[in-house]
């Protein structure tokens, strides 16, 4: 049994093009595409009614006009907050994307998300992946979706819900720990993405030996990055997809 026939893009705009829009945004997310990126990199998690969002922090207070956990929050209650001003007044009255608006955008515009599980202190794994690998599924073919998550739970339970041919699943690390290679190969993993700047490059080797794609995060300076691509390295997770883009460019043309 093979994984999805995903092909894995140079890079891919985290939380989508979020230099140039609030992050995490339906408008971050057309932002990328229009600046020519194919897939986005977005994280999701539960309000306290259950609604899954498009939303990295535990609270609202960074992103948005108002404050308060998301455990606790309804999804009227989010609707209401302002999460462009934050970022430029331009922005003003964008609101927080549930996980439906945010999938019919990316079919819309037919990218590909690698969506992360984001589960912060406190909230359940299970409850989360319950709510959004069934819609996740059916809303997007496999070849345009890596789910991925720092958590072992949420990666193994994810994993119950589609076999490897059905879905790719990404392994999260900071730090790279001695047992990945079991972590991954437990859960069946279609990549890992490590925090670059502490991936070593005979951990990059030991990665690519056992078929895994590499999507190292987040890439911000493309000459810093350079000598990584060396190392086998699939994709960049950036904040800044145009410009990344435009150095690999000058890099050829030169």
């Amino acid at each position: 049994m093979t994984h999805p026939a995903i092909e894995v893009p140079t890079l891919i705009a985290h939380r989508g093009y979020s230099a140039a829009a609030p992050e995490n945004t339906l408008t971050a997310v057309r932002a990328a595409h229009q600046a020519g990126a194919r897939w986005v990199e977005l994280d999701v998690q539960l309000l306290g009614d259950g609604m899954p969002v498009i939303w990295h922090d535990s609270d609202v207070s960074r992103c948005s006009d108002g404050r308060g956990e998301l455990a606790s929050m309804t999804w009227r209650q989010a609707q209401a907050l302002d999460v462009g001003s934050w970022f430029g007044d331009r922005f003003a009255r964008e609101r927080m994307a549930n996980l439906e608006a945010m999938l019919a955008l990316l079919n819309e515009l037919e990218m590909g998300v690698n969506l992360e599980i984001k589960v912060n202190k406190g909230r359940d794994p299970i409850t989360l992946v319950d709510a959004v690998l069934p819609m996740l599924l059916a809303a997007l073919p496999a070849e345009r979706c890596i789910v991925s998550s720092f958590d072992g739970a949420a990666l193994a339970h994810s994993r119950r819900h589609a076999p490897r041919e059905a879905l790719a699943l990404g392994a999260l690390y900071g730090s790279l720990p001695k047992q990945w290679r079991a972590q991954c190969a437990a859960i069946e993993a279609f990549s890992i993405h490590p925090h670059w700047p502490r991936l070593k490059r005979t951990q990059a080797a030991a990665m690519r030996r056992d078929g895994y794609q590499i999507l190292c995060y987040t890439a911000n300076d493309p000459s810093a990055f350079q000598s990584r691509w060396a190392w086998g390295i699939n994709s960049a997770i950036t904040d800044e997809p145009a410009a990344f883009q435009r150095y690999l460019d000058n890099r050829k043309e030169g």
